[in-house]
């Protein structure tokens, strides 16, 4: 490191903004080691998640280069230091600890460590990580300098406290992002289940279109061939149109991948899906749309699976239109339909909300607003206004 550093309100400020940035549990992981690193000035830090069988199910390193952490091989057993930590909750602070009983060795790649500093990260009362910092690079203001000639500076009380606020808010963080990661689970499940039903619906009328045409074919056959013929060429597009769904039954059925795809590509796919699934037709447009944060996407796309699904299955439309746009500094989502229509006053008297609570917490959630307009026999158009875009 070429500068001391930060100190202060502002250095613990950074480190929980930057740990508050990152959804994906090893995003996360990372910059709680690269935060601790920094804020309390070690050359080595990481951060162990246990697995329920002696091992870590993940284990994240700062301060050692890519080449240095492939030769030290396969990650730790929980057993010495770091299974105090996590078997016995406290925090280990110690001058050297190599010179620990509990010390028990390390590849012959492995860094050397000297002084150290851990401690484990809780929710509640599970341990569900251990943060640890190894070899103190500068002395404390207002300690003596560091003893020579080892130069290892030891970790103090102070930094010991520090170090306890960064874990309770790591604790806060890791668990948000498994929560996160759980959710988005979650979501996917719900959406192959909903695309397999849609695409299930489709097959079978094609199936039984297939099966009543054969019958008509067959019983045509001696008394009137050329019409039996034209049926069994209907057959033959009935039977290419079921291979079709079926097919995007296999390729549509993965996880949308918005990360990959972008919010467009997605609603697309999708909607193309639908197209072929309904006899209502479905289209999407786009334009000038800019890429959001993750989080404003994923709600978009939400809302308008929400959307389609009730313009589908509930308003008895022909047409479903879906677009995403620009209206000013703002990304907006339109989902129409020229079906029956509603009465939004009625439905929330009835007690009937229609995905409209769900929709409109994900936009609330993400920082927009969502609009209803729908007139019985008149149609309904929801829309989805966020930030940005």
């Amino acid at each position: 490191m070429s500068q001391g550093p930060r100190s202060g309100l502002a250095a613990v400020s950074a480190a929980l903004l930057a740990m508050s940035r990152h959804l994906e549990v090893r995003d996360v992981l990372k910059t709680i080691v690269a935060s601790a690193r920094e804020l309390l000035d070690a050359q080595y830090a990481a951060l162990g998640v246990p697995d329920d069988h002696g091992g870590f199910a993940q284990f994240v390193v700062d301060g050692v280069s890519d080449a240095q952490w492939k030769a030290i091989g396969p990650l730790p057993r929980q057993h010495g230091i770091l299974a105090a930590m996590l078997h016995e909750a406290r925090p280990e602070r110690l001058a050297d600890v190599r010179k620990d009983p509990r010390f028990e060795g390390w590849p012959a790649a492995h860094p050397d460590l000297a002084d150290f500093l851990g401690l484990p990260i809780r929710d509640g009362d599970e341990v569900i990580g251990a943060l640890f910092l190894a070899n103190k690079l500068r002395p404390v203001e207002g300690h003596p300098p560091c003893p020579k000639p080892e130069g290892s500076c030891g970790f103090t009380a102070e930094d010991e406290e520090l170090l306890a606020i960064l874990a309770q808010h790591a604790a806060i963080a890791l668990t948000n992002a498994r929560l996160y990661e759980r959710s988005r689970e979650l979501t996917i499940a719900e959406e192959r289940s909903r695309l397999a039903h849609e695409l299930h619906d489709a097959v079978s009328q094609k199936l039984f279109s297939l099966r009543l045409t054969a019958q008509a074919a067959a019983a045509l056959v001696d008394r009137d061939p050329a019409r039996a013929k034209g049926e069994l060429h209907q057959v033959a597009a009935l039977a290419a149109e079921a291979a079709d769904e079926l097919r995007a039954a296999v390729v549509e059925l993965r996880p949308a991948a918005l990360d990959e795809d972008g919010l467009i590509a997605t609603l697309r796919t999708q909607t193309q899906v639908l197209d072929r699934a309904h006899t209502a037709r479905v289209t999407f447009a786009s334009n000038g749309f800019r890429a959001l944060p993750a989080a404003q996407e994923e709600a978009l796309l939400r809302v308008a699976q929400e959307a389609l699904h009730n313009a589908l299955r509930h308003s008895g439309a022909a047409h479903v239109d879906v677009s995403m746009g620009r209206r000013g500094n703002a990304a907006v989502l339109r989902v129409t339909d020229d079906g029956g229509g509603f009465d939004p006053t009625a439905v929330r008297r009835a007690g009937r909300h229609l995905g409209l609570v769900s929709m409109r917490d994900r936009a609330s959630g993400v920082g927009g607003t969502l609009t209803v307009d729908s007139v019985p026999g008149k149609g309904t158009t929801i829309e989805m206004e966020v930030p940005g875009g």
